[in-house]
């Protein structure tokens, strides 16, 4: 069968879903949130936002990169808060309607109770708020949702009941950002999450993937719960979720 090039051109902006993704500084979920974004980026022109935390603990993770280079080019552009200033211009795409969908994942406590007290003060938050003013569809997932402990994932950490304490620290030395203090931490605002420090370790003292269990602060749960009766604005419990709204 064959289609003239304005009836393609219909079918493939259907298809093509224009998304603005945003990350803020949350560790729980931020390895699945990375894994479905760049799944849909393969289809889709998407935008990733990204607090300034939302940078540092992608950094600590090893993922930054990975959602770096996802992007690139318009309406695929990476977009920092520090890079933005005070009145957050870009955010302004989402009060006309330009995005198909905004995704906020993972979503830590500390956004979801400025976007339910209706503080815009961060770049973050503005893209709720201006999405509400463009009436685009706004998917987010909190990492307070349900009371009770949850397992969560550190980044690289020193263990120091492991350490020996070491003349020369091989894992020091083989930090390429200088991020670890020998016998004391590791300095996570540095670290990359590359994992070298760990694999010259001859002691195993440098850990990465550590699992944890937290415990739900009450006024978490009771802002999520906010969240979810606010106009526009869907929650969802897990990443993988999001592809049930993706055309």
């Amino acid at each position: 069968m064959y289609f003239g090039k304005e009836i393609l051109s219909d079918i493939f902006s259907v298809i093509i879903m224009r998304i603005g993704w945003a990350i803020t500084g949350a560790g729980h979920l931020l390895k699945e949130s990375v894994e479905i974004l760049e799944e849909l980026a393969s289809n889709h022109e998407i935008t990733v936002f990204l607090s300034n935390a939302g940078k540092e603990v992608l950094k600590m993770y090893g993922l930054y990169e990975r959602v770096a280079n996802i992007t690139g080019g318009y309406y695929r552009e990476l977009a920092i808060d520090a890079d933005q200033s005070f009145s957050y211009p870009i955010s302004g795409r989402f009060s006309l309607g330009k995005y198909d969908l905004l995704i906020v994942s993972p979503t830590t406590s500390n956004t979801v109770a400025k976007i339910v007290h209706g503080i815009s003060d961060s770049l973050v938050t503005n893209l709720v708020a201006q999405s509400g003013k463009g009436r685009v569809k706004t998917l987010i997932i909190p990492v307070d949702l349900e009371s009770g402990d949850v397992e969560t994932v550190l980044p690289s950490k020193l263990e120091l009941e492991k350490c020996i304490g070491c003349e020369v620290c091989e894992a020091s030395k083989s930090c390429p950002q200088g991020a670890i203090i020998p016998k004391t931490e590791i300095g996570l605002l540095n670290c990359i999450g590359c994992g070298e420090c760990r694999d010259v370790c001859s002691y195993d003292a440098i850990s990465s993937g550590k699992l944890i269990t937290i415990h739900m602060r009450d006024i978490d749960i009771e802002n999520t719960h906010k969240l979810i009766l606010m106009e526009g604005i869907t929650v969802l419990k897990d990443p993988n979720e999001i592809k049930d709204y993706i055309i």
